[in-house]
């Protein structure tokens, strides 16, 4: 069931729905579409559909279009991903063209006629190319591009520059070789979703029973989808230092997203290596790979702690969802996070390859559950004032407003 902002007022108060209202009015009449290229795995696939019911709620008539592309563009869009981030990239002619070709097959039989175009990271960045354009349109990177691979910032700069904003995660994003305005917007959770609203404790119960998670000792938990990004094999390398100071249990919860062809890659790896089975075989390990959002609201909940040991990374909204639950987050100092855990208020920020800093810290929440329910309800209180999908919102409304 499509969700109306009034579902929100109980937890945003009356004083938030009313500004949306009055910034809705500006725009009101307009027509938005947000272009992205998947509808299943990550977080903006998880961000757009009730973003868009909801500005449609506002009075503002909102579409959502998928790009659609076969398996080679997929993997050539991941290498972009990779390099965008900083790893080298072999950018040959073949693709450049197969990424160009893709979005030219795209735009034939996608009609774009809205008041404002909305692009959702690079896959279909291209499109503005083989469309006339007579309205704004935003390029939305929800990725950490601070330090790209050169040639290829270059070859994706000429299509940017035809943007009229570019939306980053954050301001060591900001990029000095570019002229067009760039705009900080913080992504959000919707805590009504299926991942975030408040289930029952009988559910919490069948839901660890059928995926077969025993609570015996303390969880913790990685969510994330299996990417080397996310780093799972060095989680696993500090759930073994901290291993050796209390009994506990690793559970590693990934998807696959539908325009990642590595993710099965990264997936087979980490099952191939002994150290992984031999954690398996003794019951200290569970890696989960179901598409199931009341299984990782559950094990956000249950977990004694989470772990978002990231390499890069553009936000790190499952860091936003644990918080959310009251339950304490270690992660890496990287890309959007620090945006999200202060640290030893909201959580624990760590540098990437500091393994016994992470483990050092977990023993200690495991061993003080006081301190847990002190920076989980702080977490969670950050979260409510500067990360749910009504704030979400009023940023876009700002910005449309600016440019319509």
């Amino acid at each position: 069931m499509l969700r109306s902002l009034n579902d929100y007022r109980e937890i945003v108060g009356d004083g938030v729905l009313s500004e949306i209202y009055k910034k809705s009015l500006k725009i009101c009449k307009k027509h938005i579409v947000h272009i992205n290229s998947t509808y299943q795995g990550g977080g903006v696939a998880e961000i757009l559909p009730n973003l868009v019911a909801l500005m449609n709620d506002a009075g503002i008539d909102t579409g959502w279009r998928i790009l659609h592309g076969n398996s080679d563009f997929f993997a050539i869009t991941k290498k972009f991903h990779n390099a965008l981030q900083g790893e080298k990239i072999n950018l040959t002619r073949i693709k450049r063209r197969l990424y160009l070709e893709n979005n030219e097959s795209f735009a034939r039989f996608t009609h774009i006629h809205h008041d404002c175009v909305i692009i959702h990271d690079p896959q279909p960045l291209p499109l503005i190319n083989f469309q006339r354009k007579h309205q704004p349109w935003i390029w939305r990177c929800h990725v950490d591009i601070s330090d790209p691979d050169p040639e290829l910032w270059d070859f994706l700069k000429s299509f940017i520059l035809r943007y009229d904003v570019m939306i980053i995660s954050d301001n060591k994003f900001y990029r000095k070789d570019l002229p067009i305005p760039q705009r900080i917007i913080y992504p959000s959770i919707d805590p009504l979703s299926p991942k975030n609203m408040a289930i029952p404790e009988e559910l919490i119960r069948k839901t660890l029973r059928k995926f077969k998670i025993p609570t015996d000792k303390p969880l913790i938990t990685q969510v994330s989808r299996f990417d080397k990004w996310k780093d799972p094999e060095g989680v696993i390398e500090v759930f073994q230092r901290v291993k050796e100071e209390i009994d506990c249990r690793l559970v590693l919860c990934g998807s696959m997203a539908a325009d990642d062809p590595e993710g099965m890659q990264i997936y087979n790896k980490i099952m191939g290596k002994p150290a992984t089975q031999k954690l398996i075989q003794k019951k200290d390990l569970l890696v989960l790979t179901a598409e199931n959002q009341i299984l990782v609201n559950t094990l956000q909940r249950v977990s004694a702690v989470i772990i978002q040991k990231s390499l890069r990374e553009g936000f790190g909204l499952t860091v936003t969802e644990a918080l959310w639950k009251g339950t304490p987050v270690v992660a890496s100092r990287v890309g959007g996070i620090p945006n999200q855990i202060i640290h030893e208020e909201t959580g624990f920020l760590l540098e990437p390859d500091d393994y016994d800093g992470f483990a050092k810290i977990i023993v200690e929440l495991l061993r003080d559950p006081g301190l847990c329910a002190e920076i989980g309800a702080r977490g969670r209180e950050h979260v409510r004032k500067n990360f749910l999908i009504t704030r979400h919102l009023i940023d876009y409304l700002d910005l449309l407003g600016e440019v319509l």
